[in-house]
């Protein structure tokens, strides 16, 4: 059975390879080559993976991935398109899906969301309640570095306090739009915000995500 991870990841192989390796990305400074070298890097690399968290591994981790920039393009779209390797924790269901399904899907509207004549996804029921289960796991996480307090909520009134403070800025919208704000795509985000204009402001120029 096919699950969301392992969907997410072929629209994204798909994405990439259709953008071709210099289109740009949603992701300040990358082109698409840029993103699948890094989405490969994360999977396959885990050695250097971990600079992506660890300062003391970013060397490590420039070095890694500027090998795999170096590779044919194709060969990139490949890897992604294939999976992780045998032995990789990534290749248990569970695991993938924990650690793939919200990467995938942001990555995806990263490639999507850079053209000029991009048009907005529908998601099913089942996936964008899969999305609002993390943005309810881990909303707290991602917001942690909101400047304002930040409420997120959907068109049915469900919410999830992503960063306690004051004054509050409520984000109103689909739990993919809801969850792309919190990762720090506020710009190609549709939503709706409610609060003081400077709040306002702030939440929409800062820093956030994991």
């Amino acid at each position: 059975m096919s699950t969301h991870a392992k969907r997410e990841r072929l629209l994204l192989a798909d994405l990439l390879e259709a953008a071709g390796p210099t289109a740009p990305t949603l992701c300040e400074g990358w082109l698409t080559r840029d993103l699948a070298a890094h989405v490969v890097v994360r999977e396959r690399r885990p050695d250097a993976a971990g600079g992506l968290l660890v300062p003391a591994l970013r060397n490590r981790l420039e070095r890694v991935t500027s090998e795999y920039l170096a590779k044919p393009y194709e060969e990139l779209i490949q890897l992604i398109r294939t999976g992780p390797p045998r032995m990789s924790p990534y290749g248990i269901k569970q695991v993938d899906e924990a650690a793939n399904t919200v990467e995938f899907y942001v990555h995806a509207e990263d490639v999507r969301r850079a053209q000029p004549d991009w048009t907005p996804r529908e998601l099913d029921r089942v996936f964008a309640d899969a999305l609002w289960s993390r943005l309810e796991k881990g909303g707290r996480m991602m917001g942690r570095k909101s400047p304002v307090g930040l409420v997120l909520r959907r068109p049915d009134g469900r919410t999830v306090v992503a960063h306690r403070g004051a004054p509050v800025v409520t984000v109103t919208g689909e739990p993919s739009e809801l969850l792309l704000f919190t990762f720090g795509r506020q710009g190609a985000a549709e939503v709706a915000l409610e609060g003081d204009e400077d709040a306002v402001a702030k939440a929409r120029t800062a820093k956030l995500g994991i």
